[in-house]
């Protein structure tokens, strides 16, 4: 089972990578001007998201594999569980926001995708402690 919690641990790490970086190209894209700076930035955001949703598969179905061999126990197993669910929706909203950006429809500045780009750092921290102190 060890080497199913390192491979959930790998694949986590991954997909927080992924979606920090996510958001932080949308703050980009939204401040660009200039026509290949926008093309390039549609072209990593496309990537990226395409890259990031697998991993991000692979890091629920190792946390899956846990969830079944330890079992499901602990409050704060609960409040982590909503918390991967809070992160799904802001990773498949990010892909929103990717298809938006491809199509030229993006109508937020900057100053949101900063602000939005702070929730995955936030879920993270939450999602250390639980697992980590397990306060309830």
């Amino acid at each position: 089972m060890l080497w199913v919690k390192a491979f959930h641990i790998i694949f986590v790490v991954s997909w927080f990578a992924g979606l920090f970086y996510l958001p932080r190209l949308f703050v980009n894209h939204a401040m660009a001007t200039e026509p290949a700076e926008i093309a390039r930035l549609k072209l990593m955001e496309g990537k990226l998201y395409r890259f990031v949703t697998p991993i991000a598969w692979l890091a629920l179905g190792f946390g899956m594999w846990l969830w079944l061999g330890y079992g499901f126990s602990g409050g704060w197993l609960h409040a982590k569980l909503a918390l991967v669910l809070v992160l799904i929706g802001y990773h498949y909203y990010c892909g929103r926001l990717v298809k938006q950006f491809a199509a030229g429809k993006n109508t937020r500045s900057h100053l949101f995708y900063r602000w939005f780009n702070e929730i995955p750092v936030l879920v993270l921290v939450a999602v250390v402690i639980l697992v980590t102190v397990k306060p309830f």
